[in-house]
């Protein structure tokens, strides 16, 4: 992790297992109510964006009485990698202890404010209860603000901690409380949604079964200056599986395309790439193989041959027509000024 402070916003929980390094940096939080998570992590940045103005404005005001390379170099040097971050944090150390010799009122005031020079990172925690469902409005508010808050939506297709019962998130065929007979709907697209907003880093992952694509996700969206959404598939005793072996149904749900692995990343328009990248491959096995690993689609198989022949048609051909929408949406071609382009898909 980045040696820069880190903030997380999330639901109430019984534990709240963050921790500091040894030099007692490390992530703050704080738990918001369970439909405010999004709002209040805006919150968070708007304030801590205002204190950076603050203490760069009585920075230029006193350069004359501060040193004027290391006040330069603080204003204006980046903070992308870990290295540059820990360098600027000397810088604003070596500032706190000249101003805790002055006795001006801006110094006081600068002061206090100091540690807003270093970058400091907004990461909101929630499951797809709150982001599908109770929080989305607040969601969607804080992606439109353009500002650099970065969200990470635990997706288990179900209001797990609330006794399971049935949400947006809930795939098609899956049993829960409110749908015990199987939801009759698809699951509601939330990465597409966000897509519609062109400056939203927009990432899918399933880290049990892609490590590495879920490693740069988090990578990219963390140096990414403006709002994220990571969507993180996450396997839960109410999906009815052997919970000691969850990258098993990992896998198989990406393997079956039922679940997608992308990135979207607006940057990657500048260079003329197409901002999406599809990482999932075609799938390799039928979304049927998926499903009777888990016992939440029990019931699709206990109805007559004929009913369940139907009902695996119609979700087969929603797995594969959102599969090839994204990939059409990973084309290489890109319309530039009313002419196709071919782009490097990388």
């Amino acid at each position: 992790m980045q040696q820069e402070q880190v903030l997380f916003f999330f639901g109430t929980l019984p534990t709240t297992p963050w921790s500091k390094n040894q030099d007692g940096k490390g992530p703050a939080w704080s738990n918001s109510l369970f439909e405010d998570n999004a709002e209040f992590g805006l919150g968070f940045r708007l304030s801590i964006d205002q204190q950076e103005s603050e203490a760069k404005r009585l920075l230029k005001m006193m350069m004359n009485t501060l040193d004027f390379d290391l006040v330069h170099d603080i204003i204006s040097v980046r903070q992308k990698t870990e290295n540059e971050i820990l360098e600027q944090r000397k810088r604003v150390d070596t500032l706190k202890d000249f101003l805790k010799t002055m006795q001006s009122n801006e110094g006081k005031a600068l002061l206090k404010i100091a540690d807003s020079l270093v970058k400091q990172s907004i990461w909101c925690v929630g499951g797809d209860g709150w982001a599908y469902d109770i929080g989305f409005g607040g969601l969607d508010h804080v992606i439109a603000s353009g500002k650099n808050v970065n969200i990470l939506i635990l997706d288990n297709e179900v209001y797990s901690n609330t006794g399971g019962q049935m949400s947006k998130a809930t795939p098609y065929g899956a049993a829960a409380k409110f749908g015990f007979n199987g939801k009759l709907k698809q699951k509601k697209d939330l990465g597409l949604m966000a897509m519609t907003y062109d400056d939203v880093y927009v990432a899918s992952v399933a880290i049990g079964a892609d490590q590495e694509q879920t490693l740069k996700a988090f990578i990219e969206a963390e140096n990414y200056d403006g709002p994220s959404i990571i969507i993180a598939y996450s396997h839960s005793k109410s999906h009815g599986i052997d919970m000691k072996n969850p990258s098993r149904y990992h896998k198989a749900a990406v393997n079956s395309g039922q679940w997608l692995l992308y990135r979207n990343d607006p940057r990657r328009q500048d260079s003329n790439l197409n901002t999406l990248q599809l990482d999932s491959n075609i799938p390799s096995i039928k979304v049927e193989d998926y499903l009777k690993l888990e016992d939440r689609f029990s019931s699709l198989f206990h109805t007559n041959k004929q009913d369940f022949e139907l009902l695996m048609r119609q979700i087969q051909k929603q797995v594969d027509r959102r599969f090839n929408n994204y990939h059409a949406k990973a084309s290489t071609t890109l319309i530039v000024n009313n002419k196709e382009k071919k782009i490097e898909i990388s």
